[in-house]
């Protein structure tokens, strides 16, 4: 199993160690944890507007696929918006706990690239058989995870049927997470006052 399949898999449990670091050595502020918090909103709000367009079809762990090249909304600027938002979410965790920072927020943005760069290899091998010169022509002109304020557009290309209420559907448990985290967070600020 490739680096990229291994990290497709179990992406869902790949950021717990990080976490599991974030609350215990949390040292929250009022300033940290209203500038995270802001990078947390930010990160869910691009996650519910990309699953706005792909759907539930993102939360697959079996194996890469796809039925749609989707390509509006965020992806219409960036070709990954759902891993930028992971990783600003845990950015902006990191931030709110304050935890060993700016290392351990640092060393987590290195360990998600390494990550989200081993995912996309094999997600790109996928679409590029599958959607061939199509996918070629959106590569060359949207960056993998840095957006571009320019919006690629291609009217021969089929997309899906955009729901926010799908998005919501589709983000809720990561939501619940962030929440989780955040209340954890939050109770520990409190306490750490008292």
């Amino acid at each position: 199993m490739s680096f990229g399949n291994f990290f497709f898999k179990y992406r869902s449990y790949t950021p717990l160690p990080f976490l599991f670091l974030m609350i215990v050595y949390s040292n929250p502020n009022i300033y940290s944890m209203l500038i995270g918090f802001v990078f947390v909103l930010l990160g869910e709000f691009i996650r519910i507007w990309a699953n706005s367009w792909a759907g539930s079809e993102t939360r697959t762990t079996g194996g890469v696929g796809g039925t749609f090249l989707i390509i509006s909304g965020p992806y219409a600027y960036v070709r990954n918006p759902l891993y930028l938002g992971n990783v600003i979410i845990y950015f902006g965790l990191g931030i709110m706990s304050n935890a060993v920072f700016p290392y351990l927020q640092i060393i987590a943005l290195i360990y998600f690239f390494f990550q989200y760069y081993e995912i996309v290899k094999v997600e790109e091998n996928f679409l590029m058989q599958k959607f061939g010169d199509d996918y070629k022509d959106y590569c060359q002109k949207v960056n993998r995870f840095i957006p571009k304020l320019k919006k690629f557009k291609n009217s021969n290309v089929e997309q899906p049927e955009f729901s926010w209420k799908k998005g919501l559907q589709s983000e809720y448990r990561s939501i619940q997470a962030s929440i989780s985290v955040i209340v954890i967070l939050v109770l520990i600020w409190i306490i750490r006052r008292v």
